[in-house]
């Protein structure tokens, strides 16, 4: 089972996502192999205390990506990936209002996070498995010091589990197991976070296949 996501126009809300109770893949676990640095660049102020995305044992993201060179550009790639781990850590705590992912994001990119998660609370489930991400790339935008962070999923493996009895629904791999995610992240002043503001996710990537 997966989060259902749909293409829209480019770093734009995707309104109304809808969990998939009969397809394939999922989420994703903070426990990743290869991820992005967490230091903060050292144009901006020392980090703050972060909040805590830690998932069950269960449940695995694998961040598989190469570190930018450019300092703004790996944190704004690293806290892209840390909102992917809040929104994980909210759906495995079963809280649409778990305050990580509201760390990590603001305006399009919060909402989205609720939604998803209230989507899984709703249906009483949760994520098992190993969720990976790779293929990352960054782009300067031409609003402010914003950039737009892309990367790949394969949630081929990873699937749902129903919170009540622990049964986890495995799916076959299939072009719906592939993702590929547009997020606008911006700095906050003052901070060495980043805020994902806006989201947009394609399913069913061919980019993403190869």
């Amino acid at each position: 089972m997966a989060r259902n996501t749909r293409t829209t126009t480019a770093v734009t809300l995707i309104a109304a996502a809808t969990l998939l109770l009969t397809a394939c893949g999922s989420g994703g676990d903070t426990a990743g192999v290869s991820g992005p640095s967490s230091s903060p660049p050292p144009s901006r102020m020392a980090d703050v205390n972060r909040p805590d995305v830690s998932l069950p044992k269960d449940l695995k993201l694998v961040f598989d990506f190469e570190k930018p060179s450019d300092a703004d550009s790996a944190a704004a790639l690293d806290d892209a990936a840390n909102y992917i781990r809040a929104l994980n850590h909210g759906i495995t705590e079963q809280d649409a209002k778990d305050p990580a992912y509201g760390f990590y994001s603001a305006a399009g990119a919060a909402r989205y996070a609720e939604s998803q998660i209230q989507e899984y609370v709703d249906g009483g489930w949760t994520l098992t498995g190993e969720d990976r991400y790779y293929q990352a790339g960054t782009s300067p935008t031409d609003e402010g010091e914003s950039i737009v962070v892309t990367f790949c999923e394969d949630q081929s493996q990873a699937y749902g589990k129903e919170v009540k009895t622990g049964k986890v629904h495995r799916t076959e791999e299939s072009p719906a197991s592939y993702q590929k995610f547009s997020l606008l992240m911006a700095p906050q002043e003052g901070s060495s976070v980043w805020h994902a503001q806006q989201i947009t996710v394609e399913g069913k990537s061919d980019a993403c296949r190869s």
